[in-house]
């Protein structure tokens, strides 16, 4: 039985709801009408003090919007996506209808196994054919995935500790990050415990320091198998950020069917003088959107569980 367009929406816009985003704030509204579905940006959900221009609360809703497209494609329906210049962020259309294929069917089957992983990575290095397909998948998303080598490494290990530095120096920083962070966040947005380390692993490139002990064991050991790369595009406008947001869906379900990990690293990002610092290291080619720190899954050990997900009342709206 083929599923009304109106009902394929509200399917995709629930498949939306498992897309990643800054400290899980999930700031995104999906709107049905008819045969669209209409991407909004939640300002309440927001971080005014380390996001104030809404480069990542876009980027959360592009991740939401290519959710939303392979949930689509695995009701069998092709999506057309219209980017207005404003509100909405994008606009959905439904077109044709065909057999879902197995190909649509496993991607969703990835979205639902993706997971952020802050562990300590595993000792076996990401293979050079599965960083060219993240490479590959970062185009086909619409920006650019560059891997960063040993010097770029250890520039960006010196600019996320004055990033951190920074951050930790600033009241204001600190105490968003505290109403996002630890507990067991029953509201359904933000970190829990769960999913925070015990404590920072020791690495060369530091994880954020969210300021609570969590109760995820890191596990031993060191970075020196992770790969790190930029996400980055030719432009720093709303339009650029939610493609990058797509990039990065699309990066990590490449990673997922490969056995590859991705932890994003936004701190670097979030600040004027490590974006201009990024900007430079890619040779002022492009501008830069998101840091990715990429290490082999370990088969022998279960991620840490998902992060908790809002309600689907309370992000999305069927309109007759």
């Amino acid at each position: 039985m083929t599923v009304s367009v109106t009902d394929a929406l509200a399917a995709a816009a629930d498949a939306a709801r498992l897309a990643p985003s800054i400290h899980n704030t999930q700031p995104w509204r999906w709107v049905v009408r008819g045969d669209r579905l209409e991407l909004y940006a939640v300002a309440d959900r927001q971080l005014r003090e380390q996001d104030p221009d809404g480069r990542l609360m876009v980027l959360s809703c592009g991740a939401a919007l290519h959710h939303a497209l392979v949930g689509l494609a695995a009701e069998g329906w092709s999506g057309r996506v219209e980017r207005p210049a404003g509100e909405p962020l994008a606009v959905v259309h439904a077109e044709r209808h065909d057999p879902a294929d197995p190909h649509a069917m496993r991607r969703m089957q990835l979205l639902r196994v993706r997971r952020t992983d802050r562990r300590v990575v595993s000792d076996e290095p990401v293979p050079a054919d599965v960083r060219q397909a993240l490479v590959d998948a970062a185009r086909r998303g619409g920006a650019r995935l560059h891997v960063l080598n040993r010097d770029q490494v250890l520039q960006l290990a010196v600019m996320i500790e004055h990033s951190g530095e920074a951050q930790q120096h600033d009241e204001r920083m600190r105490a968003e990050t505290a109403t996002w962070v630890g507990g067991s966040r029953p509201e359904g947005t933000g970190l829990p415990d769960a999913v925070i380390p015990a404590e920072l692993p020791l690495t060369t490139v530091a994880e954020r320091d969210f300021g609570v002990s969590g109760s995820l064991t890191a596990g031993a050991g060191h970075d020196t198998a992770a790969s790190y790369a930029v996400l980055y595009g030719d432009g720093d406008e709303p339009g650029n950020w939610l493609r990058a947001g797509e990039a990065l869906s699309e990066v990590w379900l490449s990673a997922t069917a490969n056995g590859a990990t991705v932890l994003p690293l936004s701190s670097p990002v979030e600040l004027g003088f490590t974006r201009q610092a990024l900007r430079r290291m890619l040779g002022e080619t492009g501008y830069a959107y998101l840091v990715l720190r990429l290490g082999t899954a370990d088969p022998d050990h279960a991620g840490p569980p998902h992060t908790p997900r809002l309600p689907a009342e309370q992000v999305i709206e069927t309109v007759e």
